[in-house]
Parts: C-alpha cells; structure tokens; sequence
C-alpha cells in the first residue's frame, strides 16, 4: 500500500509542478537514492513513527548542540556514478603500466577467470561478513579450510590460521609469539637475518620498539653471538639466494630460542619446506596465487606454527566440529582473536585478516591442482635458470650462485646506469638496491614470458644480447643442467596438495559450479540485511567495486617509481584530504590496513610525540570499560599500562572515575581511547568535558573510529576534542568486508602529531614524517581497495554523505521505536533516542525462559537473517546497527521477525513449550529437520522453516544445525577432514 500511495503521490505532484530544469534532469545526486534505503515518503512514514516531523529535527534531537557542525562540509558536490568513474579514470590515464621485476615479495599473477568473475566481483562472497555465526557461514568456513590445508601442505607444519594482514606483519606477529613462548626467557633479543625484506625488517622494528625489544640485524653466520630468543630468516632470501637454513635453526634451538621463516609460497612447489627443517613458525605471502599486486595489497598473508604453539597463534583458525544432529560443520576454533579474551595482556590486536584474498589464493591452488602449482613453478625457475645462463654465458655473473626466480647482479657505476637507462627505455622496473646501479635484482613470475627474458638480456647486456637464444639454452639445461639454481640438499621431496578438494575443480565449469555451491551455504547482503553492530554492513555499490579492477590500480607494484604512478597518487592524496575534511584532522595517514592496525599506528603516533617532548613517563593508556578489546591490545602493543574508566548506569563515561583516575595517574596518563558515539549505541553528552579532563593532565585523546557512520557531515573527531582517530573504510566508506577482510584503518592527526606519522623504508612520503618506521609492508597500506571509497564520497558529496548519517539514525531508531515495547532498549541517549546503533537487552527473558542471546541470534538464520552483534558490549544483549541502505520494508521484515520470535519466548513463559524443546533452542531449522519422519517437537515444521509468509518466496535454508563448540574446542582438527566425513 505504501508504494502505491507513493507513487500516486508522486505523479500527482509531477502533474502539477513546473518543467524541470535542465540541471535537475542531469541529475548529479542519483547514486544517493541508489545509496540510501528509504525514499523520502518513507523516511517520513518512520519519523512519524519516532514522533519528529524531519531527519534535521530528529538529528539535532539526537546528537548534543555543542558537538554539531555549524556549517556544510567542504567537499565537492555528487556526482553521478559514470562521471565519477570518469573522472577516476582520467586521474591515472597518464600512469606508466611499466613492467615490474622488482620482486621483493610482490609478483604479477594471473588471476583465473572463473574466479574473478566469481568471487572477486561477486557480492555473495565480498559482502559477507566474518563467519561468527558458523551455521550461515559454511561456504567461505570450508574455503578457509582449505586455505590452512594449503599452507599446511606447502610449508608443512601443523596449524596454520586463516590469514594475516601482510607478510611483514605476520613476521612481526611471528615475533611476538616467539617472546611469548621460546623457553630462553633471560633473552630480550630477536635476530634477524639482514637478508629478509627490507620492509619486513621496517614493521619488525616499529613492533619490537612498544615489546621493549631488542633488534638485532646482521648475517645469520653471526647469530650464535648473540643471546636471543628468536630468529627470522628468508627462504630463499631477499637477493634470490637459496641456502638451507636448517644449522641456523638448531643454533637457535639450543639457545632455547623460535626460529621464524619467512618464505615464498610458490618456490615451496620446488624447495624443501621450512617444516622439514625445524622452523618453529612460517609466514609469507599468498599475493602470488593468483592475486594482483594492487601497488601493495590487499593480499593474504599466512602463518603456520608446530602444533605446541598453536594457542598462541594470532588470528583466527578455522575448526572441523559437528552440528547437533552428529553432522560435520566448520567453526572458528577457539574463537581466536585473543584480544576479546585476554584484553590489556594480548600479545597481538589482530581482528580483520584477508579472507576474501586469502579464498582467492586456495581457489587459484585448487583450480591448478598440484600438478599445476608444480609446473608453473618449474616454468618460473627454467625461465630464471635460461636468464641466469645467458647472462654468465655473456660475462655477467648473478652474484647469487643459487636461486629460485630472482637473480642479483653486480654492475660498475658506467655498466649499472646504462642498465638503467636501457630498461627505463624499454618499459621495465628492476630492483635498485643502490641509486648508482651497481647491484640491480631481476624477479621473474608466473606471467614472465620468453620474449621478457630476451627484453632483460638486452636491458642488462647490451650488445652482447645479440647472440642469446631462449630455445638454445632451455635444451642445454634440459641436457646438462644449469651452473646453479636449487642445491641438492634443499630440494623437495614431499608431495603436497593431495586432499581432493585440490583435485577435483580443474575444468572451469566444475569451479564455477563449485563456487556457486559455496556461495549459496553462506548470507551475505545479496541476500538480506546484516544488522550487526558497530560493524556497519552498509551497501558495497558495483560502481565503487569496478575500478579496483582496472589495470591502472590492480597492477602496479608497489615499489616502482613515485613518476610512474602519479595518478594513482594524487587519487590516494585526494583521499587523504577527503577524509581530513570529513574528521576534522590536519593529516590523515593512508597506511594502516586495519582498523586495529590503525589504533596501533596511532597510538604509536602519540608515543613518539610524547617522547619528543620529554614526556616519556607518560605510560598510561585510559580505557572505557565497554571498549572494543583490540583498544588494550593495541595500547599493551605500544607499551602501554591499560588502566580501566567505568561506565554509569546509563553506559556513558563515568566522569567521577575518570577524574579520580587523572587525580590519581594524571603526569603518567598519555592517552585516553573513546569510541564516538559510545560502543552503547549513545551520544555522550559529556564527551568534550572528558576530552578536555584529558588534556588538561597533559594527555592525548584517541578516538575509535568503528562508528564514524554516525559522525559524518554531524559531527567531527577532531572538532569533538581527538588527537587522533583511526577511520574503517571498510565501515563507513564501503570498502566490503569480504567474509573477514579485507579493510582500511588510515589514521588522521593533528598538527602537532604529523612528524610522527609512519613512513617507509622503501618508497618514503617524502612528507614531514619522512624516516619513521613503518606498521604495513606498503606505503600505502592496501592500495588497491582505496578507490572504492573515493569513488563512495564523490558519489554522495556533502549532501549525499549527511542524507546517510541521518538516515543511519532514523532507522536504527525506527527499529528501536518499534521493539521497544516487547524488548527493552538497554541505553538511550537524549530524549530517549539512540544513535546508529540500539542494545537489546534479553537477560531477563533468560531468567523468565530460557532464552540467550544466541537462541534468538540462531532462530534469526530461519528468517534469513544474520543476527545482530551478540554479547557485546553487554553479555546477554544484541546490538543491533541497520546502517542507512536498508530500505523500510527490509527494516519491517527484520522487525516482524523479532516480534514473531518474542510470541515464541511468550509461549514458553506461559509454559506451552519446554524450556530444553521449542524453535529457538532447536534453531536453525535445515532440510534434514524437515526430511526426519520422526519429527516429535511440539510445533510445527510449518512454524520451524517457514514462520512467516514471505520466507515462502525468498527462503535460505541454513546447511548445518547447530554447531557444538565444545566438541570443536575438545577435539581441535583445523585441517581438511576427508570427503567422505562430508558426506
């Protein structure tokens, strides 16, 4: 009725009003109906609802006077989604796509068809969101799985996790594991092996400056000099040499030390695994399985560990357990992400990893089979091996006398800049380890062809090219090998690759069907809202998913020349200032690749400044009670004491507290960490008075950027009192959550904290803060996916940005509005309002029925509905966050069923059902339920799959019920289970 009505409205209004003008037919503000749910008639059918008359009304109802913006954002207006595409594309169109050897841990890859076409630009898997509910999310749980099978078999080791954020990060992590578990405690020194990345050795700095870490960087043959806790090593090593590391590892062993192994995931097709060796731990990258460089990322790092460390791995671990009728179903084992357990005492602050790319990369080694990861890593090596040959056929000796695909070349200064002249000439990037040229590293890659080796012949020869034929040297390799290449002794032996799910998805069709399989177990928004709070699962539009894609942002790798990409530069520059104008801040930093990363970073930030101002005993990091649990993980990080602020009854700040915890830390507090609006779905009041608290002791003010959604184009971090806060691109500006990954946490400052900002070995700013270490293996973070919010902001323009905002508000308290009577509201804001965001408090159902949280949260997947966000920040309640692009009568569909579910609890209360037997404590409901011709519950099927009428037309049927964690805890297996369990 609602739409007839508005669309009666609507023609009649068209009937009587003037010819509209030529600009209101452009239209420049479409993308913002695309982007926000509700039209205006309904936005108004809701505010009636609420009791206002306008969105303005309701907002300044809302959120406190002394916070609100007196004036307009000063961005440009919105634009149409061709025009912004356009405008995109003529920013890199002068972009140099020059071919990059440079290696270093980024390689071109080809990314199957099939699988682009239907993950990487398909909904079903990017708009996903973590698989905390495992009953909804088996299809991305078993491509997980498949994903530690992978790095298990490669590395072989016995645990590995689900992905990490980079591989410098994951060696970082790799060393904080080793402080927590080597048995040589006396030691406070790490070694590193001065042939690892230069960038990996960058990130394991900054990390080992807030553990009060000492580093030690120098040729391996000199570790047993040194007392140490730990060692990393490169294998094969950053200049492409392969040597067995093992004797490193037993010396480092019998100082009662961990040995971590950075490694190349496709050299290990060819190389004995770092687990046949000794190594403790293993990280790397999968980026080269199938997944663009993206000028940095995003790319799924891995980790893998002997089964004795296995509870100290950082992440998450994909599980084998059952559901309630015996049947196999995956879970996250131990639900690691040891912050929310261990808090202020967590050696790492991990929550996103890389779960869309890390999907991709087991799907590439799956699609290819062993067989296929086999042969194009022998094809890699032949290439690398005929290229090495010619060039000491000509004269020219790789100064490594082992490799897999990377060769390094010594040159004097005359040789080396012609080298360099000739390779600018012919469109090729090559490892610069010194700006003369006298030592140049050439990487090769799956996408190396043999015209490529003679284009490098002629770059690094010259003339003496002239004579070289590929087909010449190929056969006399064939027939008497090649004078170096991969020693005896580290040769692989073992097979890998073997379960069947790497066997069997070789014919594009098998995959395609496959993948369609996978998609179909989980929801994603594709399918109906995701209401999880403090998440914001907002619209991923298709036109801010398309350039991320295009060549010009996808392919560059992520040392080549600042000259080459200026483009995609100015478009990350017009970001920053996008975002700096949106917060508040002076500078925003586009490093960080996480949200949690991006507290570390700038935590980390306000450590440096405080130190420069000889404030060093500054050590105390406050934190809200009902703070996220990466917030005392990220501070432990810097080297920081958490101390804890309660909260009043009303789940604001406790003023009083923090006063007394000023009065009583005060010349030793450095920061406080605030989430606006409060992680209790309110605006407080008071926040500019606790800003203030804090900054009157000489203090700094953090600010959590995870519910911006309800700040922009209202409010400001930065106008509100912060020093710093971190954004989640990947919540309010739409870059998707992929299952789990990937994100974006750039961090914006003020003026006084730019010097502080990270920087980068390899490719610096060149701006104030040059020479900091850096907290991300790339400059700029995960680069690629920037695009997607720049393309959401300019889209949407002030006017589209503050429509969001506000509308986030009126639905979230449309929702709270029409649930309030049968479920109690835990916090209100003024005026009984919420923010973004409402606590449903369920504890006393529990007490009256029964009934948790996740009863309902399980009944909920019946519906089609992944729940709201459970147990936090309050055990027993659900948060829910509707975010601005769910339409009313998705809004009503979710409500009806929240009100169905609470007759179902009234049934119980009343005792027409057991407390142990009725829909919820049996949810969810599957086709096997339905199939069983010994059905006894004492309701219906009817009622158990299809309790109300619309789930008729639009029914998802959940494939496994109910998963025990318990079993999956007791009888941890994170590996793949034979096929034959499945079935």
């Amino acid at each position: 009725m609602s739409t007839i009505l508005h669309f009666r409205n609507w023609h009649e209004s068209r009937a009587t009003s003037k010819r509209p003008s030529l600009t209101q037919l452009e239209h420049a503000g479409e993308f913002i109906r695309r982007h926000i749910g509700p039209d205006e008639f309904e936005q108004q059918q809701m505010l009636s609802q609420i009791g206002y008359d306008s969105l303005e009304a309701l907002v300044n109802a809302t959120v406190p006077a002394n916070i609100r913006m007196a004036r307009a954002l000063s961005l440009t207006g919105p634009m149409t989604e061709s025009a912004a595409l356009e405008k995109l594309k003529s920013l890199v169109a002068d972009d140099s796509l020059m071919r990059s050897f440079i290696g270093m841990g980024y390689y071109p890859s080809k990314t199957p068809g099939v699988i682009q076409r239907n993950v990487l630009e398909n909904p079903g898997w990017y708009t996903a969101y973590t698989p905390y509910q495992p009953e909804i999310s088996q299809g991305r749980l078993e491509c997980l799985l498949n994903f530690q099978q992978m790095i298990l078999d490669m590395t072989a080791m016995d645990i590995a996790n689900a992905s990490l954020l980079d591989e410098a990060t994951a060696a970082a992590e790799g060393m904080a594991l080793a402080r927590r578990v080597a048995t040589n405690r006396a030691s406070n020194t790490f070694f590193v092996d001065k042939r690892c990345f230069p960038q990996t050795i960058d990130v394991v700095r900054t990390r080992a400056r807030g553990f009060g870490i000492d580093i030690v960087v120098d040729d391996i043959g000199t570790m047993v000099e040194h007392d140490v806790f730990g060692v990393l090593l490169q294998y094969p090593g950053s200049m492409g040499q392969v040597t067995d590391p093992t004797s490193s590892i037993e010396a480092v062993h019998a100082q009662g030390g961990i040995a971590v192994v950075a490694t190349d995931l496709l050299s290990l097709a060819l190389l004995k695994p770092p687990g046949e060796m000794g190594a403790d731990v293993v990280v790397g990258s999968s980026q080269r399985f199938g997944v663009p460089m993206g000028y940095g990322g995003p790319h799924a790092a891995f980790f893998a560990v002997r089964d004795a460390y296995k509870r100290a791995v950082p992440g998450r671990i994909i599980g084998v357990s059952v559901d309630s009728r015996g049947k196999v179903g995956l879970r996250m084992a131990l639900q690691t992400r040891e912050q929310h357990i261990r808090r202020e005492r967590a050696n790492s602050n991990i929550c996103t990893s890389q779960v869309l790319l890390a999907n991709v990369a087991v799907l590439y080694a799956m699609y290819h089979g062993p067989e296929g990861i086999r042969r194009i890593a022998e094809r890699v090596h032949r290439l690398t091996s005929i290229l090495a040959q010619g060039l000491i056929d000509s004269g020219l000796v790789p100064h490594n006398t082992t490799w897999f695909d990377t060769l390094t070349l010594h040159f004097d200064v005359r040789d080396g800049e012609a080298a360099m002249h000739r390779a600018k000439a012919a469109g090729i990037n090559l490892r610069l380890d010194c700006p003369a040229g006298t030592q140049l590293g050439v990487s090769l890659d799956e996408c190396t062809t043999t015209a490529d080796v003679v284009r490098l012949w002629q770059v690094l020869l010259g003339d003496k090219a002239s004579s070289l034929c590929v087909e010449n040297l190929d056969a006399k390799i064939v027939a008497h090998g090649v004078s170096g290449g991969i020693p005896a002794e580290t040769v692989r032996q073992s097979s890998y690759l073997q379960h069947a799910f790497f066997n069997s998805y070789h014919s594009e069709t098998d995959m395609m069907r496959y993948l369609r399989r996978l998609e179909g177990r989980d929801i994603a928004l594709n399918h109906s809202m995701i209401a999880l709070g403090s998440c914001t699962m907002k619209l991923n539009a298709a036109a801010e998913m398309t350039p991320i894609l295009w060549p010009e942002f996808s392919q560059p790798h992520p040392f080549v020349p600042l000259e080459q990409v200026s483009g995609y530069v100015a478009m990350i520059a017009d970001l920053e200032s996008m975002l700096a104008e949106i917060t508040g801040f002076h500078t925003v930093s586009m490093q960080p690749n996480s949200g949690a990363q991006g507290e570390y970073a700038g935590l980390l930030t306000i450590r440096k400044y405080l130190d420069s101002i000889d404030q060093k005993q500054r050590d105390i990091c406050l934190i809200p009670q009902s703070a996220h649990g990466t917030n005392p993980a990220s501070a432990q990080m810097i080297g920081m004491q958490v101390v804890i602020v309660e909260c009043d009854e009303d789940g604001n700040i406790d003023t009083g507290d923090l006063r007394e915890k000023i009065a009583k830390f005060g010349p030793r507090v450095a920061a406080l960490m605030l989430t606006y609006p409060s992680t209790h779905g309110v605006y407080e009041v008071s926040v500019k008075e606790v800003c203030q608290m804090v900054h009157a002791c000489g203090g700094q003010v953090y600010m959590d950027g995870a519910n911006m959604n309800a700040q922009v184009a209202i409010t400001r971090p930065g106008d509100i009192g912060a020093d710093v806060a971190h954004v989640n691109l990947h919540k309010t500006f739409c870059i998707p959550h992929g299952g789990g990954g990937p994100g974006m946490g750039p961090i914006g400052v003020k003026k006084h904290l730019v010097p502080f900002l990270p920087d980068h070995c390899v490719v610096s700013s060149g701006k104030s803060w040059i020479g900091n270490s850096a907290v991300s293996a790339a400059p700029w973070g995960s680069a690629s996916i920037l695009p997607i919010s720049w393309m959401y902001i300019s889209m949407m323009g002030e006017q589209g940005l503050l429509r969001a905002t506000q509308v986030a508000i009126l639905n979230a308290n449309y929702i709270a509005s029409r649930l309030s009577d049968q479920y109690p509201i835990l916090y209100t804001g003024n005026k009984g309002l919420v923010a973004h965001e409402c606590i449903v408090d369920l504890r006393a159902l529990k007490e009256s029925s029964g009934v948790s949280d996740e009863d309902v949260a399980k009944r909920l997947m019946d519906f089609g509905f992944h729940a709201p966000t459970m147990s936090f920040p309050v055990a027993g309640t659900l948060m829910i966050e509707p975010t601005e692009s769910e339409s009313l009568a998705e809004l009503d569909r979710f409500i009806d069923a929240m009100l169905f579910i609470r007759e179902e609890i009234a049934a119980i209360e009343r005792g027409d059902m057991a407390r142990d037997n009725n829909p919820l404590k049996n949810a969810p409901h599957t086709l096997a339920d339905i199939m069983d011709e010994g059905w006894n519950k004492p309701y219906s099927k009817a009622q158990a799959v299809f309790p109300l009428p619309w789930l008729h037309e639009n029914k998802y049927w959940p494939p496994v019920n109910r998963i025990n964690n318990v079993h999956g805890d007791r009888v941890l297996l994170c590996s793949c289970p034979d096929t034959d369990v499945y079935r």
